[in-house]
């Protein structure tokens, strides 16, 4: 399998996974006009499955360091796979909240509320789980508390945007708002129970026996077992519009299948090269990196898809307020650990 050992090569990573975790629900949006998030979601769990298999038989299944996918299955024992599971459940309901917070709110809202809460909880999660394991987080923790302290502020201020904006455009403030915290909630502990999984001579932090790649692969069976309990729930009680039937999901165009399985590919993307990094700049570093998509999902919101053109006076300057806080929140979780 292949590893990673240099710290600067796992912060390029980290950006990699960054970069992919802001930009697959464009995806999303390219279908929105015309195919409900509820059947967007049956193809990007197809997506994120196919996205850990080719993973898992790739650069998980060659290298000279530890063990090949179909060795490390072969030894996988029942607690491991648990926390992989479990952690692809917790991420799965916080993602279709997130999703559904997208097609109510936009992505320059859904990310910087639901993303930066999942932030925040998640590297103090991770950062726990690395004390626990009798190892260092970090080399200046009041560094990274004080980054942790702006992506606070900027959550703050996006929550506030948006409810200027939404009484312009008449949109639900309170509903689009509520769904992004929802989703914060459950996202921020997937990763630590992914890290659990995971044998401590790959990731500092983990307890369990299992390979990156091999954990992975478990995570996205939780995902697509949650999945097909938890959206015919949607589908039957929609955030949004009327109850939807799987019968308009057989009539889709293969363009609005693709965008789907497009998106779960970028995502899984990311969520291999996070975990290679963790590896090399432990858990609460990379996660913390990794998870910085709503840095470059206000990006992609505010400039391909004008979410909020015609915001009133004012909205921009705290925009780019928000935007400040999250990089400079960002900058300084890296050097903590240089």
């Amino acid at each position: 399998m292949t590893v990673i050992y240099d710290y600067g090569i796992a912060i390029v990573f980290t950006v990699v996974a960054m970069i992919c975790w802001g930009s697959w629900a464009n995806t999303q949006k390219m279908a929105q006009k015309s195919w409900r998030f509820e059947l967007f979601y049956w193809d990007l769990m197809v997506g994120l499955l196919a996205g850990s298999l080719i993973a898992a038989y790739t650069i998980g299944s060659t290298g000279s360091v530890g063990r090949s996918f179909h060795e490390d299955l072969a030894m996988a024992d029942a607690s491991s796979i648990f926390f992989a599971l479990m952690g692809g459940v917790l991420w799965n309901i916080g993602n279709i909240l997130l999703v559904a917070a997208i097609a109510v709110a936009g992505m320059s809202v859904a990310f910087p509320i639901g993303g930066g809460m999942a932030w925040v909880l998640g590297i103090a999660f991770n950062y726990l789980l690395v004390m626990l394991a009798g190892q260092n987080p970090t080399n200046m923790p009041y560094v990274l508390w004080i980054g942790v302290l702006m992506i606070i502020v900027a959550i703050v201020l996006s929550s506030r945007a948006y409810k200027l904006v939404a009484k312009v455009q008449r949109k639900p403030s309170a509903k689009g708002i509520l769904l992004s915290v929802a989703a914060g909630l459950f996202i921020a502990f997937f990763y630590g129970f992914v890290v659990k999984s995971l044998d401590g001579q790959f990731v500092p932090g983990g307890t369990g026996s299992l390979t990156p790649y091999t954990a992975i692969f478990f995570f996205a069976c939780g995902i697509v077992v949650s999945t097909l309990v938890i959206n015919p729930v949607f589908m039957r009680f929609p955030v949004q519009g009327k109850a939807v039937s799987m019968r308009l999901y057989w009539k889709g165009s293969l363009k609005e299948h693709f965008a789907g399985f497009l998106g779960g590919l970028i995502w899984m993307s990311g969520m291999v090269v996070s975990l290679l990094a963790a590896g090399a700049a432990n858990p609460a570093i990379s996660y913390a990196m990794s998870n910085a998509a709503p840095v470059v999902a206000i990006l992609w919101g505010l400039f391909i898809w004008k979410e909020f053109r015609g915001a009133p006076s004012g909205t921009n300057r705290l925009l780019v307020t928000l935007f400040i806080c999250y990089l400079t929140g960002l900058v300084l979780i890296t050097y903590s650990n240089v």
